[in-house]
């Protein structure tokens, strides 16, 4: 589906642009927000780009920026940072080789930290897209990472 499809698909109420953002972002292979998508969308709620821009770089979900195919999003709230959140940013940049807010050359991981993922009964925990991972460890970590690694490789 293209942009134009997807915008089209939501009548042009103001109360609809963070489901248009997220929609857009999500049909985008690189996972993020295009200028070029943020000007369709102030053009079809009829309202100013830099307020949408201003949305957009607000909430931390959104991203201006491409990423990987995989969002690894690491809670760093008090209860996961108590319960080792460090220990698994560290240990996901040495398996992928990437610091936090990077992305993989190959393009298929993205590390991002979150101030809450709202899932401290099993700190420390992570999402990868939509998906929640909790109680990790490093052993866990190169698993899951294995895991997704090999489900890319599948062709589609």
């Amino acid at each position: 589906m293209d942009q134009q499809e997807i915008i089209a698909g939501f009548s042009p109420e103001i109360t609809n642009l963070l489901p248009i953002l997220h929609a857009l972002q999500d049909n985008h292979p690189q996972n993020y927000l295009t200028e070029d998508s943020l000007r369709a969308t102030a053009r079809h709620l009829r309202v100013n780009l830099s307020w949408i821009y201003g949305v957009a770089g607000y909430y931390s979900m959104f991203s201006l920026e491409p990423r990987g195919s995989y969002i690894i999003r690491v809670c760093n709230s008090p209860v996961c940072n108590m319960l080792g959140s460090s220990g698994i940013i560290d240990a996901l940049a040495s398996i992928l080789g990437i610091s936090s807010g990077e992305t993989t050359s190959d393009g298929l991981f993205t590390v991002e930290e979150a101030e809450c993922l709202g899932i401290c009964d099993v700190a420390p925990a992570m999402m990868v897209n939509s998906k929640v991972y909790g109680n990790l460890t490093r052993e866990s970590l190169e698993t899951i990472i294995d895991e997704l690694r090999t489900m890319k490789n599948v062709p589609e």
